[in-house]
């Protein structure tokens, strides 16, 4: 099936950004001694140490190896005016996907197995996307300080503990408000909010077997629901205590958002104005969706 997007040539991660991601990264570069946590962390862990487990436990993703994916990667970067990052599949029951950006390292993506049989070809790539716009947005320092300490957090020394305590929560909620971020960077490179949906959709409630069977306007109409239920005081209060130890936002928020962003006016224009500065007419991302 042969398909065909504008890239957006010129594309800047300000151009896209969610207002709640800048306010939190602005929030985290005021807190004092970051310097020193991220060191004491990558002194007890190392990031260095998850890049070679990762190349040691991981299947590296090129044009002769699962060339199908890699044709994903290639179409969402050309879309996002990105360098092509490397890209990982890794054995794993829990569907995920997530990024590392290390200092001297060209950054890499890891995708899960299970994540893969979840989702059809256009979904994968949005989660692609997903994980590009950490990189577009420069999220690396902070991002793989959230990994560390997600990934890594039993391993840390006492020291190292205490102060990964002290701050995951505000990392956390960067985290969270990134994620959102992220999501829009997934709906620029599909250009199709339906998709990055079903993405969310499938992770809250899918498996291989239920995923034919979920339907995307029924899962949209649950997403304003709780919206609207979560408007009041005590709903306010009871939404951030299901979140604040969440490293994403909730599903059905994600979804949420997507769905006010596709239909703004900023998102249309940023597509006219960002294609059309390498568009002649003919210009098309072209690729071939295979059976897996």
């Amino acid at each position: 099936m042969a398909f065909s997007r504008l890239p957006l040539i010129g594309l800047k991660a300000n151009d896209f950004r969610h207002p709640l991601d800048r306010e939190a990264t602005e929030a985290l570069k005021q807190l004092p001694g970051l310097d020193l946590i991220v060191r004491q962390l990558l002194g007890s862990v190392g990031e260095q140490f998850f890049y070679l487990d990762n190349i040691a436990s991981s299947v590296l993703v090129g044009d002769r190896q699962l060339p199908e994916l890699y044709q994903l990667l290639v179409e969402a970067c050309q879309v996002l005016d990105l360098e092509l990052p490397q890209m990982y599949v890794r054995q794993h029951p829990i569907p995920n996907a997530y990024t590392f950006a290390m200092r001297g390292k060209q950054p890499f993506l890891v995708l899960h197995t299970s994540l893969i049989e979840l989702l059809e070809p256009a979904e994968i790539q949005a989660v692609i996307a997903h994980e590009l716009g950490h990189l577009k947005c420069e999220h690396g320092v902070y991002l793989t300080l959230a990994n560390l300490i997600v990934l890594a957090a039993g391993q840390l020394s006492p020291w190292g503990a205490i102060l990964a305590q002290g701050l995951q929560s505000q990392i956390l909620e960067w985290l969270r408000c990134a994620e959102f971020t992220c999501d829009r960077a997934a709906l620029l490179a599909t250009q199709n909010p339906r998709v990055v949906s079903s993405v969310l959709m499938k992770l809250a409630g899918g498996s291989p077997s239920l995923s034919p069977h979920l339907n995307l306007d029924a899962f949209l109409e649950q997403a304003r629901a709780y919206d609207k239920s979560s408007s009041t005081d005590l709903g306010i209060l009871l939404k951030e205590a299901q979140t604040g130890q969440l490293t994403h936002p909730l599903p059905v928020l994600r979804a949420r958002e997507i769905d006010r962003w596709s239909s703004s006016k900023d998102y249309e224009s940023l597509l006219q104005k960002k294609g059309k500065m390498g568009y002649d007419g003919e210009t098309e991302v072209t690729g071939e969706w295979r059976n897996w």
